[in-house]
């Protein structure tokens, strides 16, 4: 174990150093309102690709999938694994389809309100919002358990400079600093990942132990076709999958990508790179079952690499650590700041461009400290995202449904929500209760919006809606306010 001085001296150096190159990045780069919060047109393929994996790799991949394969097994894994491919792939249509028809936009939201008016709108900004702030504060209680796994930090103290750092020179730099920290964050993140996949094959001597001792004490985890893992599988499919596509910081990526090409290849391949880390990560879930290795299974990775790990190696796990974390958080501050711009002038189109900057950051800085604060309490918040994800899966097929529909009324759309939030929220558990019937609960809510939107869709239509119109309602932000 490290030190609490060395520890914390590693911390902020690091810290410091993304933090220093995003700030000069961001200092030579003077941007209006617009690129501030899409960077639009600007990005290639490649950055796109990088920008997009160094994104989906926060803290979370060294928790999550290990985790869920402890009770879920192969089945839990390739679900998980498969939920984190096929957003890229379903983004690749959706992007072209609203740079399209909505040439000028920033957010989802935008979309959704010139679609479907107020009632739907709130409802999305809302879930959009909620899932960014736990997201952001899943991030960085990863982060500070992590530190705390190899030093005696306090998970405040660790949680408060991920936080101090990242929004250094997120509220400076915006969009376009995010994506060019990621390029620097992935140097670290991908030679890592391969560094822990090579540790963790040595520390379990090959996998040939593991897969023994998961033969004799629990054969159901290595079994695709269990019922209890291909529940798991199908339910972290649906939960991870549709609600990636309500990520803000995906749709300001979109509007950034140079063209159709710079999407369809870095959403590709992205989900491509993705889906292998994954399914990796998540053997050494299995491997710790099998191993019968003391600890939580949230902690498994753990668990199979720092037996009698080197000093240097705990030390890369505090610069790995802090690439993941920054790399997630400072994409999702970026879009928690782009909605709170957005929908700000909406609501005040008369607001000068400097105040609605302040505005944005001050909102931004008390969303950070709250999630920051919750951090610091080391709570799980696994039901928060699970509801989360809920919301998301009721709102999907209405919501993307009305990109290519035009005869899909707007409260045809409401009833398809609420039948789903109905159908899923009566099996999903109230807070305190075990967390049993996920894969009913978001089954139903996934399908029975689906169910609804083809029936109401026989009843006599109102006028079609005009795509066109989508082009002249939502402009750029002007530069000059």
């Amino acid at each position: 174990m490290i030190s609490f001085l060395t520890a914390l001296s590693w911390l902020v150096f690091f810290g410091a150093l993304f933090a220093l190159v995003g700030f000069l990045f961001a200092y030579r780069t003077k941007d209006g309102l617009d690129d501030f919060i899409v960077a639009r047109n600007s990005q290639t393929s490649q950055a796109t690709f990088y920008t997009l994996v160094a994104t989906s790799m926060g803290t979370w991949i060294l928790f999550g999938p290990a985790e869920s394969a402890t009770w879920g097994g192969i089945g839990a894994i390739l679900g998980y694994a498969l939920g984190s491919l096929l957003p890229n792939l379903l983004m690749i249509p959706l992007g072209a389809r609203i740079r399209k028809i909505m040439p000028n936009g920033h957010t989802l939201t935008e979309f959704v309100n010139a679609r479907y008016g107020t009632s739907v709108y709130l409802f999305v900004l809302f879930i959009m919002l909620f899932y960014l702030f736990i997201g952001l504060t899943a991030g960085l209680t990863g982060i500070a358990q992590m530190v705390a796994i190899l030093a005696p930090v306090p998970l405040w103290l660790t949680a408060s400079i991920v936080t101090f750092f990242t929004l250094l020179y997120t509220l400076y730099g915006g969009l376009k600093v995010s994506i060019f920290t990621d390029r620097i964050q992935m140097l670290v993140i991908l030679p890592f990942i391969l560094l822990i996949l090579v540790l963790g094959w040595q520390a379990s001597d090959g996998f040939t132990p593991a897969l023994n001792g998961l033969q004799n004490q629990a054969p159901h985890l290595l079994n695709p076709f269990d019922s209890n893992g291909m529940q798991t599988g199908i339910t972290f499919f649906l939960a991870v999958c549709l609600t990636g596509l309500f990520y803000q910081g995906t749709w300001q990526r979109i509007f950034a990508a140079k063209n159709n090409k710079a999407i369809r290849n870095g959403f590709i391949f992205s989900g491509l790179a993705s889906f292998p880390i994954i399914f990796a990560l998540g053997l050494f879930g299995l491997a710790f079952v099998g191993l019968s290795l003391p600890g939580a299974g949230s902690t498994a990775l753990f668990s199979v690499i720092l037996v009698d790990a080197p000093y240097w190696l705990l030390i890369g796990m505090i610069f790995f650590g802090l690439a993941l974390i920054m790399s997630s958080a400072d994409s999702t501050m970026s879009a928690l700041q782009s909605l709170f711009i957005v929908d700000l002038y909406r609501i005040l189109p008369s607001i000068k461009q400097q105040r609605l900057r302040l505005v944005s950051c001050i909102l931004l800085v008390v969303t950070s400290i709250i999630a920051t604060f919750i951090a610091s309490q080391g709570y799980s918040i696994l039901y928060l995202f699970l509801l989360a994800d809920l919301l998301c899966c009721a709102a999907a097929f209405p919501i993307f449904y009305g990109f290519y529909n035009s005869q899909y009324q707007s409260y045809q759309a409401l009833l398809s929500i609420i039948g789903g939030l109905v159908a899923g929220l009566y099996y999903f558990p109230m807070p305190g209760e075990p967390v049993e019937n996920l894969f009913e609960s978001f089954l139903l809510a996934t399908f029975v919006p689906i169910v609804i939107s083809l029936f109401v869709m026989l009843l006599p239509s109102k006028q079609a809606f005009d795509f066109e119109q989508l082009a002249l309602k939502v402009k750029k932000l002007k530069s000059n306010l």
